[in-house]
């Protein structure tokens, strides 16, 4: 199972602006009609009931929205680009990779058909239609499109389960999983046979619940040892837990404890989710004397356990029906519970431009102008003559002045530079 996975996205860049002007056989002169560009495709993480895994995204790292289409004359607009869906099981958290590896969550798509864009594709560029005034009927520029934006994105599935069966490695919780439904884990007697959570559909009279088999744990595994956090990142999302221990254990509440302790040490609210303990194996001889002891044990703790058998299904019943009360008491009052308010994060505000200094070159920032063509290329006297308009309308000029800049300095505005 590939249950987290880093990749890269990108959006598609928009479409170019068209320098057309219309030439009909009564209309020699009709004026510009260059439409505008398509805006690029989007790239969407959705969460798709029939995918299980991430393993998709283990040879393909990068993936790019469909580019937007450029304009054409008549004022026809370019097509859009198709956005880029990335399925993913429900379940999954998006998160921004960090420097660090540790990246803010975005997303957490636990429901099927939950979506999020990850990266937006780059808006069209406008065509000349857009740059007539009074003083330029004929203008000869139009926009680039927008590129698309670009980020590097963590994909990490976290299984969704109504019940968990934990404890350590080697107690039967593969068995006990093939016992109370019609999973097929892999089962064998040595530990960390699991090296990967199964699920099972569990059926209760009318009613069903689907049942994980979780992969065992050591000590340390808070610390990452043995599948670590691989096994304590899935039981997140578990409503119930079926706490297995083993009869032929030397101390069974022991286990418990231990196991117990590294669910709080990774996460405190992993140990205060609702527990049902079962003893298990208690089919082998040797286990036969030592149940009433057990019992005892557990007693002193506060603690009714159930006694199971996974292999002859002695007490799985019982045990099953226990949980499925357990987990309607506790669904119910989830139900109750008041959702948090959503916390919206909108992007700050950008300014319409910015000034900086690059050496002896002053630099302007502002999306729109950097991105304007000619159809004469970069040195054209009207791109540069709508250009220097447009800084003297938006009061760039009057910055640039105070910023210090003298005849004969370089100015750079996107792809074009000139000396003022």
């Amino acid at each position: 199972m590939f249950d987290k996975v880093e990749i890269r996205v990108m959006g598609g860049d928009g479409g170019d602006g068209a320098i057309s002007f219309l030439r009909e056989k009564f209309l020699p002169k009709g004026g510009p009609d260059g439409g505008d560009g398509g805006n690029g495709g989007n790239v969407v993480v959705r969460a798709d009931a029939s995918v299980s895994n991430l393993r998709e995204y283990r040879g393909r790292r990068s993936f790019k929205g469909e580019d937007g289409g450029g304009g054409m004359g008549k004022k026809m607009h370019g097509r859009n680009g198709a956005d880029k869906v990335l399925p993913v099981p429900p379940g999954t958290l998006v998160s921004l990779a960090g420097d660090n590896g540790a990246g803010e969550l975005i997303a957490d798509l636990a429901r099927e058909g939950q979506e999020i864009v990850v990266a937006r594709g780059g808006a069209g560029g406008s065509g000349n239609i857009h740059f007539v005034s009074s003083v330029h009927q004929a203008p000869m520029i139009a926009q680039y499109g927008a590129p698309g934006k670009e980020n590097t994105i963590r994909l990490e599935m976290r299984l969704i389960a109504d019940v968990g069966i934990i404890g350590y490695p080697n107690v039967g919780k593969s068995s006990l999983l093939a016992a109370a439904s019609a999973a097929k884990p892999r089962i064998a007697s040595y530990p960390f046979t699991t090296l990967e959570p199964m699920l099972g559909v569990v059926e209760v009279g009318q009613q069903v619940f689907v049942m994980a088999d979780i992969p065992g744990l050591i000590e340390g595994a808070s610390r990452g040892r043995g599948l670590g956090h691989d096994f304590l990142r899935h039981i997140m999302r578990t409503r119930v837990l079926v706490h297995l221990v083993d009869a032929t254990s030397v101390n069974p509440v022991e286990d418990l404890k231990k196991v117990n302790e590294e669910l709080s040490l990774f996460d405190p609210t992993l140990a205060q989710k609702l527990q049902i303990v079962a003893v298990n194996k208690i089919d082998l001889p040797e286990t036969q004397d030592r149940i009433e002891g057990i019992r005892a044990d557990f007693h002193r703790l506060g603690i009714e356990p159930f006694f199971v058998s996974a292999m002859t299904k002695e007490g799985v019943p019982e045990l099953m029906a226990a949980a499925l009360e357990l987990l309607v008491r506790v669904t119910a009052g989830q139900e109750k519970t008041v959702a948090a308010p959503k916390i919206f994060r909108p992007e700050p505000r950008r300014g319409r431009f910015a000034i900086t200094r690059e050496g002896v070159i002053f630099v302007v920032s502002a999306p729109d102008l950097e991105r304007l063509k000619s159809k004469d290329g970069l040195f054209s006297p009207e791109l540069r003559w709508h250009v220097k308009r447009q800084f003297d309308r938006r009061g760039i000029t009057k910055q640039l002045e105070k910023a210090g800049i003298k005849p004969g300095d370089r100015v750079r505005c996107g792809r074009l530079e000139w000396e003022w």
